[in-house]
């Protein structure tokens, strides 16, 4: 486990490093950055899994499995929120199924904390978790990224996934996403992209989403303005801090 400063979330876990770029929203991937500064630091797991082009690191598609990494929630006694995979893709699809299926066993053994996936390849979720395998555990959230109006389908994909919470992070959140069906999705995080290279966030295109949240009842989280410096552009929107977490519900 390791302790994080991700607002949404108290903890990551990472049974799987490494990934593949695979739209604009991962240009600047805080990741790739992370996992080149683990492989430097003797960490043996992220070996292989970047490489530096135009003096940045970027990934190299190499997927690394971690077994010995899968028991480790069930050590961790004090219930806690946990980012699944914030170094890789759980459905990337050099992640073989039988895996995913021993991560879900994990989360099945450990109810008291509240796991959530992200993934940018939300189709392959579906596919995979529709099969009689995977329950549907209620400490369980999936969610799937949009970055812009390139990849609002996502959305779409989403909805197929049984869960008792389904979520969207639009971040980070580099065009309009006008017009995004927002139903049946309980949650939505914003956030802009932040670090040297960042893109900025129009203001607009936050108002479009939470408009869409109010809409249909999907909470509204609003996780930062981002920019070179994060802290100095903060997370205040419309003079308040957005904190909504979604309610629990059986599958649908």
């Amino acid at each position: 486990m390791a302790e994080t400063s991700i607002e949404w979330t108290d903890a990551t876990w990472n049974p799987v490093a490494g990934c593949t770029i695979a739209t604009a929203g991962c240009t600047n991937c805080y990741a790739m950055r992370m996992a080149a500064r683990l492989e430097a630091m003797g960490v043996d797991k992220y070996v292989g899994t970047t490489r530096k082009s135009g003096g940045r690191a970027k990934w190299t598609g190499k997927i690394v499995l971690d077994p010995q990494a899968l028991a480790m929630p069930t050590t961790w006694k004090k219930p806690r929120k946990v980012f699944v995979n914030s170094m890789s893709d759980l459905f990337h699809p050099d992640v073989p199924a039988d895996f995913i299926a021993q991560v879900w066993t994990t989360m099945a053994a450990t109810p008291h904390h509240t796991y959530q996936i992200l993934t940018k390849r939300p189709e392959r979720m579906a596919e995979i978790l529709s099969t009689a395998e995977f329950a549907v555990l209620p400490n369980v959230w999936l969610g799937t990224s949009v970055e812009d109006g390139r990849v609002v389908h996502r959305l779409d994909s989403l909805r197929q996934v049984p869960a008792a919470v389904r979520f969207v992070s639009f971040e980070p959140l580099i065009g309009s996403v006008a017009g995004a069906e927002l139903l049946d999705i309980h949650w939505a995080i914003i956030g802009g992209e932040s670090g040297p290279d960042a893109r900025p966030m129009d203001p607009t295109w936050v108002d479009e989403i939470h408009d869409a949240c109010r809409r249909t009842g999907t909470a509204f989280f609003f996780k930062q303005w981002g920019g070179k410096n994060k802290k100095v552009t903060g997370r205040t929107y419309r003079d308040q801090t957005w904190d909504e977490l979604p309610t629990v519900s059986p599958a649908c």
